[in-house]
Parts: C-alpha cells; structure tokens; sequence
C-alpha cells in the first residue's frame, strides 16, 4: 500500500515516516520500508531530508507546527486558566484526530530521555500559566504547573487513542482536566481549613515573582532583583504545612 499518488512526494514521505514510526512498537524503520509506503525512491527522499533521520527530525518539526498552531488558535478570554482548559481540549483533540503523528511526537519515550518536543509543549504551557500566576491564580510555580498538567494532559490523550473510537469516553480529559487545573489554583489552596493566611501569601509571592520576571522591571538593581526573586521563590516553594 502507498499514499495517494497526487500528494507531492515530500508530503508522502513525512505521512509514511509518521505512519511506520508510529507503528513500529520501537523497532527500526527502514529507509526501504519509507519509500516504499510512499511510492517514491530513495535518491528523492535524499533529495529532500538529506537522509533517514532528517526526515524523521522533519516529521516531528512538522508535527509541533501543526500542534503550537491549534494550541495559539484561539483569542485569549482575559481568564488565563479557563484557556488553560481550552489548550487541554485542543491538544486531546489534536492526538485523536492525528493518533499516527501523536505517537511520534508524545509516544516514543525511552528511559532517561527526555525529549525535547515535551519541554518545547510545557514551555508553551507555561507561557500561559504565567498570566495565571501574574492574576494570583496559582498556589504552585508556573513551571511545576505546566509540568504536572502537561503529563495529565499526554496520559489521557494516550489512553484515549488506544481505546477503539466508539469506547472512548471523553468525559474521563473533562474530569482529569478539572481535577489538575484545581490542584494548581489559587482556588484550591484558599480552601485549606487553617492555612488560609499562609495560603494567600505563596500565592500573592508567586503572582509577583511572575509579573517581576515577565515585566524585565528596571526599578532595582539587577543585583537587587535577583535577592528579591530569590526570596520571593523561598515563600512561593514554602511548605504549607
């Protein structure tokens, strides 16, 4: 079997990479095996990708192309985490409607390896968590936020491409979804019975330890600002015990 033989040979390649990868169960993907999904010849793969790891590189490029455009296609709503929710709903979305390609991307994980598309999707997040953090919506950092709701976000999208498409039960991202952004907020640490005070503070030093970094303030020292950061991340990592 081959891909429509209308798509331009480059296009082919990328879909066939994507597809074998995505299918391999971790075995090696032969450049033979490429060209032939694709209906091309390897000189033409060469021609395009320079070689075999090329094209593997350029499928992932691709592919957070596509992810980053639908995870900024959309006009913030002035409430940074109800975005929050809406870039959960866009990246579960993005894995059910291109599981091949999502398991490319978020799927092939070895031990000890980290790959540089999760950091790439968590700094994405984190951007976003930072307005929180700046509105005093967040009782955690903006980092370990992004974190914790980005590998939530990966494991049921997971969990739902391996279910068969009538099976899946989308109610399982919504609940996950809330669960995660509420242990995060500001909303969750408020209601804490006794610590309501202490609370308030981590999440009033973590709102201005987000608006200083994002704001490059120049009214202190840069010696200044850097003691001040520090003291302000010592409260905002403080236990609330």
């Amino acid at each position: 079997m081959s891909f429509d033989g209308q798509l331009p040979p480059k296009l082919r390649l990328l879909r066939a990479a994507a597809e074998l990868l995505a299918n391999s169960a971790g075995a090696p993907v032969s450049t033979r095996q490429i060209t032939q999904l694709a209906g091309v010849t390897a000189p033409t793969l060469y021609h395009h990708f320079g070689d075999k790891e090329g094209l593997f590189d350029a499928v992932v490029t691709a592919g957070f192309e596509e992810y980053v455009a639908g995870e900024r296609d959309f006009a913030p709503s002035g409430h940074p985490l109800e975005d929050i929710r809406r870039m959960w709903d866009n990246h579960v979305q993005f894995g059910l409607n291109q599981p091949e390609l999502y398991l490319v991307m978020f799927g092939n994980i070895r031990p000890e390896s980290r790959p540089a598309i999760v950091a790439d999707a968590e700094a994405l997040m984190e951007e976003m968590l930072n307005k929180a953090a700046v509105a005093g919506q967040l009782n955690v950092q903006p980092r370990e936020a992004a974190r914790s709701i980005l590998a939530a976000n990966v494991g049921v999208t997971l969990m739902l491409i391996a279910e068969p498409a009538a099976e899946r039960n989308l109610e399982l991202s919504i609940m996950t979804r809330d669960a995660m952004i509420f242990a995060v907020s500001a909303e969750q640490a408020s209601g804490t019975p006794g610590d309501s005070g202490k609370s308030s503070v981590v999440v009033a030093a973590i709102a201005l330890n987000a608006a200083l970094q994002a704001s490059h303030s120049d009214q202190l020292s840069s010696s200044e600002l850097k003691l001040f950061l520090e003291w302000l991340h010592r409260i905002s990592t403080s236990s609330t015990s």
